[in-house]
C-alpha cells in the first residue's frame, strides 16, 4: 500500500485544486448570462441565420480521408517495431494492408472528397447534366415558405391582371 501513497496524494492534491478553482470562480464572479454571452461563438462570426438543413458530403469524405490514414498509421507503427521478425509474410501482409488503404483513397479522390473551387465543375457526371434534373426538382428552397409574394409576377399573371 506505501507504493501507492504517492499516487494517492497526486489524486487528492488534483482534486482539490480542481474544487478549489471551481469555488473561487463561482464565488469571485457570478453567473450573469446574456444574449450575448450564451451565444454560440465560432471564429468570431456572429449567427445571422439558421444553418442549412443539408449539410455537404464533401466534409464527410475528408472525415473517411482521415479515419483512413489515421488507422493507417496505427498499423504501420507496430509493423515497423518488428518487421526483421515478421519477415516474408510480415512485408505480404502490410502490402496488401496497403494496397486497400491505397484503394480506398482512390474511391475517396474518385467521388471528389479533393475537389475544391472551380475543379469541381469540370468533373460532373452524366447523370449530374441529364435534361430531366433542374434547379426545380434537385434543390430545396429552405425557408421558402411565405415568400411567394414576394416573387416576380409571371407574364400569365401580368396579361390575366390587365
Amino acid at each position: 500500500m506505501a507504493q501507492y501513497l504517492p499516487l494517492i496524494a497526486l489524486l487528492l492534491l488534483t482534486a482539490g485544486f480542481g474544487a478549489i478553482s471551481l469555488l473561487t470562480s463561482k464565488i469571485l464572479m457570478p453567473a450573469r448570462p446574456t444574449a450575448a454571452k450564451v451565444m454560440a461563438y465560432e471564429c468570431g462570426i456572429v449567427d445571422v441565420e439558421e444553418p442549412p438543413e443539408r449539410f455537404p458530403v464533401r466534409f464527410y469524405l475528408i472525415a473517411m480521408i482521415f479515419i483512413v490514414f489515421d488507422i493507417e498509421i496505427i498499423f504501420f507503427y507496430p509493423f515497423t517495431m518488428v518487421y526483421q521478425e515478421l519477415g516474408g509474410y510480415g512485408l505480404v501482409a502490410i502490402l496488401i494492408f496497403s494496397a486497400a488503404v491505397f484503394e480506398s483513397f482512390l474511391y475517396l479522390i474518385s467521388n471528389g472528397a479533393l475537389d475544391w473551387g472551380p475543379v469541381q465543375h469540370l468533373r460532373r457526371s452524366s447523370l449530374l447534366l441529364a435534361s430531366d434534373r433542374t434547379t426545380e426538382t434537385t434543390i430545396r428552397r429552405v425557408g421558402s415558405v411565405g415568400r411567394e409574394a414576394d416573387q416576380v409576377p409571371s407574364d400569365d399573371a401580368v396579361r390575366e391582371v390587365a
